[in-house]
């Protein structure tokens, strides 16, 4: 049986939950290149240069961030109590209110509006989709299969991206919403008829009787005590602090440039929709070749940390092509780093992983993930003033792309402590394979 055959036989029980997934992220990443071009236009008319913008999408993606941390293991809880269906059902289904009021009216009002309903939908469906997601498929695949499965999932969604800036990319503007709309529309309806519930658990008796408020008050106690644990674990660790400083100065920078970027070369060079979403797709078809392709073949050969020091320098070269860019063309020339730098993520996990025992892996993983959330958090709050007060008038001196070469800053000394991570080797009953995972 080829390898082929082998990946189809594996995916097969899950067509039911991979096709509406992959038409959920078609649908909202069609949007994302459009999204610039309508809020600018809606909250400042006939110009490139918003600092609203800018300014609004920074405090949603903070307000967003700071909410996950409580909501993602509460609906984590709830999936495991109530059933993946119900849950899944619910966060994809939230999705479809903002963009329903942008198709409806791009007025400066509902752009507002968009704004205020898209940041509690996000709060409920940013990570959760995902996460739940992963649940089930641990729920059908056996336990010596789900890392292969995984990794292709997650090829799948680069690959979803990449279709849904394709699609933006020859849309007409006008058709974009009500097209993303109607493929929302279709996930939820798609899953209520086709999707199998895969887990019978139900909360015990008497923690149906508790109210909301105090679900959450436990999970908050919960994660407290989990999280201490964790960091005791990472603390004691050389390897671990060192990585967790990485993952911390990687996203504070990298979080900064994507919520600013698309405002950027607005402003910069006058780009549309469309030159968005070639830069997106690029990006993509680097991520799906680097992590299908070149990362399985590479990292036997040089390990873990040669290829992350290699995709920080690759994340440098990127913001500062971006930062300093001189010319329309630059920024492509920028997006082909995406083949290199996308390797950050999955590298870090792998060593990660090799310097955890294998009864502390979700630990670990779980506390550098709330380590690299608490940077998402920080990140707008410099990168958004800082980005509008050099794309205005009153900048000190000419340089558009300042806040992106700030946020290069962040990635050096990411790099720098990369460079000092010691090689840890582990017994062969510890080693694991590494779920790698796009977020």
């Amino acid at each position: 049986m080829g390898w082929m055959e082998r990946i189809l036989l594996e995916v097969r029980p899950l067509f039911h939950l991979l096709l509406p997934l992959c038409v959920h992220w078609i649908a909202e990443e069609m949007t994302v290149s459009v999204l610039v071009d309508v809020t600018v236009a809606a909250l400042c008319p006939s110009q490139s240069t918003c600092s609203q913008a800018i300014y609004i999408n920074g405090i949603q993606q903070t307000v967003v961030g700071l909410f996950r941390v409580v909501m993602l293991p509460l609906l984590g809880q709830l999936a495991d109590e109530r059933g993946r269906k119900p849950l899944l059902l619910l966060t994809v289904s939230t999705t479809i209110f903002p963009f329903a009021i942008l198709a409806w009216n791009q007025s400066k009002e509902f752009v507002y509006a968009y704004y205020v309903i898209g940041t509690v939908s996000y709060i409920l469906s940013r990570g959760s989709i995902f996460c739940i997601a992963v649940a089930y498929v641990a729920d059908v695949v056996n336990e010596n299969k789900r890392a292969a499965v995984f990794s292709w999932i997650t090829g799948l969604f680069s690959a979803s991206h990449v279709l849904g800036n394709v699609l933006a990319r020859f849309l007409p503007e006008k058709y974009i919403f009500s097209v993303s709309i109607a493929l929302l529309i279709f996930c939820p309806v798609y899953m209520q008829m086709f999707l199998t519930e895969t887990t019978n658990k139900r909360a015990p008796e008497s923690d149906q009787d508790l109210s909301c408020l105090t679900k959450i008050v436990t999970i908050i106690r919960k994660r407290y005590a989990s999280m201490r644990d964790a960091a005791t674990i990472v603390v004691s660790s050389p390897t671990l602090r060192s990585i967790s400083l990485v993952s911390f100065f990687y996203h504070l920078g990298m979080s900064g440039i994507s919520s600013v970027l698309l405002y950027y070369l607005k402003a910069a060079f006058g780009f549309d929709k469309n030159q968005f979403s070639e830069i997106l797709m690029m990006v993509g078809i680097g991520s799906i070749f680097s992590q299908i392709l070149v990362l399985p073949l590479v990292n036997p050969l040089v390990g873990e940390k040669v290829i992350l020091s290699s995709a920080l320098l690759g994340s440098i070269a990127y913001a500062l092509l971006y930062g300093l860019a001189w010319a329309p063309w630059v920024p492509y020339l920028s997006a082909s780093f995406g083949v290199i730098y996308v390797l950050v993520k999955p590298s870090t996990f792998a060593i990660i992983s090799r310097a955890t025992c294998s009864t502390n892996q979700g630990k670990a993983q779980g506390f550098i993930a709330g380590v690299q959330s608490i940077s998402t958090l920080l990140s707008p709050v410099a990168i958004s003033p800082l980005t509008s007060w050099f794309l205005s008038s009153n900048a000190p001196f000419n340089c558009k792309g300042f806040s992106i070469i700030c946020a290069s800053i962040c990635m050096m000394v990411a790099f720098c402590i990369a460079c000092k991570l010691k090689p840890v080797e582990r017994s062969p009953e510890d080693i694991e394979t590494p779920l790698l995972t796009d977020s």
